[in-house]
């Protein structure tokens, strides 16, 4: 495995580990470039059969888990959310859609499926998610959308400061 710092051509296996939901290796390595010797991480997983996402459109993309990843980046932004968490739900809604769908999966249940994961996250990073997905055009919209979120989960902290506020 060639080094990321210097393009050294080699490198020695510190340590692997198997994923958590045991479809990935993620192996330590160290630059064996005496002037180098820097650590990294690679991660080994099987090679799948493309999915492709058919969008509104009608057009296709093959299927990115780092599209996914970024997206929800931006959803979860300042938000007490770990690394660890998020591509724990990228991994769990890849699988869920290799599962389910042979070659070709709607963008809409992408959408649909992110919003289901991130509701049970994090109520803040779903209205973000919500309101650029599903195009919010004005204020209503997106307050119907946040009162439906606070009647889902009654006696939470953001439901119990929404009824001090109101009075």
């Amino acid at each position: 495995m060639r080094c990321p710092y210097c393009q050294a051509e080699d490198s020695r296996v510190l340590e692997s580990r198997t994923g958590d939901d045991g479809t990935t290796i993620r192996r330590r390595r160290e630059c064996t470039n005496p002037a180098c010797g820097r650590r990294f991480t690679t991660y080994e997983r099987v090679e799948q059969r493309p999915l492709m996402v058919v969008k509104k459109d009608a057009k296709r993309e093959e299927f990115s888990r780092e599209k996914l990843y970024r997206g929800m980046m931006k959803a979860c932004e300042k938000r007490p959310i770990s690394v660890d968490q998020l591509e724990a739900v990228v991994d769990r809604i890849e699988r869920s859609l290799r599962l389910e769908y042979e070659r070709e999966v709607p963008s809409s249940v992408i959408g649909e499926r992110v919003m289901d994961e991130l509701r049970a996250l994090d109520g803040v990073a779903y209205v973000r998610f919500a309101s650029v997905y599903r195009e919010f055009r004005d204020v209503e919209t997106l307050a119907r959308e946040v009162l439906a979120l606070l009647k889902e989960a009654p006696g939470q902290k953001s439901n119990d400061s929404v009824d001090e506020a109101r009075g």
